[in-house]
This record gives C-alpha cells, structure tokens and sequence, in this order.
C-alpha cells in the first residue's frame, strides 16, 4: 500500500530547498486552471477540480496576499493544504520550479508510446475526450473510471476495481494528485505493462515515482506565461492555453 499525499510530500521535498528566496510574481485562479508566475519568470499551472470550489463569502482568504510572498509558502500547499484548490496552487508552484529538461523528453502525442495491440484492455482514470478514439482505433478494449457524473456514466465500485486489476495500460488524470486518490487508484493496479500519468497538472518528476508503477509522465510546459495567465483569469481551458504551452512526454527508465 502506498500512503496517500506521499508523491505530493516528495514533491514539496525536492524543491523546498530551490523555492526558498523566489517569491511570488503573479498568481490566478480560474474556471479551469491555477497559474502561477515566479519573479524569475518560470510559470506553472495546474487544474482546478470542479468539486474543489470553496463555499461561502470567503474563498480564500490569503487572495490579495500571494503577489509578492515567499514561494514556499505556495509550494507548502502540496502537504498541508486544507483542500483541492490549496493544492492545486501548491501543484502550479512546484511545475513552475520545474526544469524540464532533465531525462528523456519527447514532444509527440501520448498513445505513440504505448504501441496499443488488439485486444488488449486500458483503462483511463479522467476522461480525456482526445484520446477515446485512438485508443479505441487501436483495437483495445478501453474502460474509463470518471468521477464527475456530468461527463460519463460511472462504474460501480466492483467495475472499477475490476479494469483497474485488470488491465494491461493505465492512464490515469494527474488531478487524481489533488484530489488524493493517486496512491489509492496505483493500489489497485493489476500487472499492467505501462501506467501513464496525464494531464498539465503532471509533475515532470522522474524520481518521485520510482516507487510506483508510473512508466511514463504526459505534463505540459508554459510558453508563453503572459497569455497563459491571462486565458486563467478569463475562464479558458485547455484549448484556449494550447497554443501557449508545450506538451511533453517523459519515459521513466525503470
């Protein structure tokens, strides 16, 4: 069993050090994305999960406090945030200390390097609409687990634990880090051949997942930080902040 937070304890671990003496540049919160920009001008982001919305006439209570604090007050959101939001801001922070370059970067497609073969079973933990028809195209038999009724048709308990034991690749939504099920969806893997982890929210962290069965991380890197920030404060998702990021795919050597 893997504890749950440990990755987002890994992760605050590695870049403690390298946030102390940044502070904060810019900080937004949107419909869709949190983004962050530091005084060195590095920039993240990270999803905003629709359950995560804080209730009541004070969202956040730090808002007109973040410009200009301590990034590693941000960066302490992965292990002691009260909630999804708080971490979605810790997650933006550590993307934004991140430098991808280390490792084996790729900038193609996800499903390229899976080699999906008929008849094989995947299952996708998130919906990412894109990729329904090219796994399918594939020949792969594929079985989506999705939390948010307003999307999809959820499986009962038993069916979920059954694709997830079942199944020869994972692709499992990097928000599962925020909303803490990561640890708890890995637990119930089978023996699958490949787990990718996706979504802008990945952290593009070879080594946090040496311990898990994570063979391949699918994040995104800001471009463009100016427009990025931007399209967040006006509610825009993926599509709109396409052209300004970089998508990338890193394969683990385990």
């Amino acid at each position: 069993m893997i504890e749950t937070g440990i990755i987002l304890k890994h992760l605050y671990e590695k870049f403690e050090s390298s946030a102390k003496g940044r502070w904060v540049a810019d900080l937004r919160i949107g419909l869709s994305y949190v983004g962050i920009k530091l005084d060195n001008e590095a920039a993240g982001l990270a999803a905003v999960l629709p359950s995560s919305a804080v209730r009541g006439c004070t969202v956040l209570k730090e808002a007109g406090t973040y410009t200009g604090s301590p990034v590693v007050e941000a960066l302490k959101y992965l292990v002691d945030g009260k909630n999804a939001l708080h971490r979605a801001i810790g997650m933006a922070t550590a993307n934004a200390l991140v430098f991808p370059t280390q490792g084996d970067v790729e900038d193609r497609e996800a499903t390229t390097y899976l080699n999906l073969q008929p008849g094989e079973k995947v299952a996708m933990v998130g919906l990412f609409s894109p990729l329904v028809e090219r796994i399918r195209s594939s020949g792969a038999a594929l079985t989506i687990v999705e939390k948010n009724p307003e999307r999809l048709d959820l499986l009962s308990p038993e069916d979920k634990e059954k694709a997830l034991k079942d199944c020869d690749v994972a692709i499992i939504t990097a928000t599962t880090l925020l909303n803490n099920t990561f640890e708890e969806t890995i637990d119930l893997l089978g023996s699958p051949r490949s787990v990718v982890l996706m979504g802008p929210s990945t952290p593009l962290i070879p080594e946090i997942f040496h311990d898990t069965p994570v063979t391949h991380l699918g994040g995104a890197v800001v471009v463009d930080s100016a427009k990025v920030l931007q399209i967040i404060s006006e509610g825009g998702g993926t599509p709109a902040l396409r052209p300004y990021l970089r998508f990338v795919n890193l394969l683990l050597k385990k």
